[in-house]
């Protein structure tokens, strides 16, 4: 498993995906901020209210995208020159290949969401937000993105063992995202694979999370990873890449 691990690290060591990750939350920071200056008036929550207009344009635009990104390229990499090939072929278990890449995957989108609290703290002191910030739910928030992410992340990873495009799964990660947003807005978020995200971010609410409870959101996303990941895992065991 860790051979594996630093075998994947290795191939993303020089991977043109991090100008991804630099510069694609800078977007939705600038506009979330602009947003939240343009309507100060009544977004009154300061802190608050500036993450809900962050992770708005976040959570259902950038953030899917980046995951799309993230998981077509760590693919697509074996589609190259005939990886699988070898990769399949290799004295490992077929089910530790799908583990390691969702691995390597969860643990940039874990970065992506610490890049993503950093530019929202930069942001609110911008703006002069003055009141103390809310360290301690900014952790939780970003947290339970993550988990949420790696779910997105598990679909993704799956629906490129099926679509051999680069593209096509990003833009299905896009497509994703905006169904989040339908889910959420009929208060379905909670179990919807692609509003998890979004939900476990509170980008609609504050209080969200909270209300429905924080074991039953970790439970939920740990059934979607399971469930995706023995889909995959079967694909490889049992299809010739």
């Amino acid at each position: 498993m860790f051979s594996l691990i630093k075998a994947e690290q290795m191939k993303l060591k020089r991977s043109p995906i991090w100008l991804a990750f630099l510069i694609m939350p800078v977007i939705p920071a600038f506009l979330g901020t602009l947003n939240y200056v343009a309507n100060i008036e009544i977004l009154q929550s300061e802190w608050y209210s500036l993450w809900t207009q962050h992770t708005l344009f976040t959570d259902y635009f950038f953030l899917p995208i980046m995951i799309g990104i993230y998981c077509s390229y760590i693919m697509r990499q074996e589609e190259n020159n005939r990886n699988w090939n070898k990769v399949l072929t290799m004295p490992v278990s077929k089910n530790n290949i799908f583990i390691v890449k969702l691995i390597c995957t969860s643990f940039m989108i874990l970065i992506s969401e610490i890049w993503i609290a950093i530019l929202f703290i930069l942001s609110g002191k911008i703006v002069g937000i003055s009141s103390a910030i809310p360290i301690n739910k900014l952790i939780v928030w970003c947290l339970f993105g993550t988990l949420g992410g790696i779910v997105m992340a598990s679909i993704q990873l799956m629906l490129s063992l099926f679509i051999k495009s680069f593209a096509l799964p990003i833009a299905l990660a896009l497509a994703g995202g905006l169904s989040g947003l339908v889910f959420l807005a009929k208060n379905l978020g909670h179990i919807w694979p692609y509003s998890l995200m979004a939900y476990g971010m509170n980008s609609n609410a504050p209080q969200e999370l909270v209300k429905t409870g924080y074991l039953s959101f970790v439970i939920i996303c740990f059934v979607y990873i399971l469930i995706f990941m023995l889909i995959s895992s079967t694909i490889l065991n049992k299809r010739d890449i």
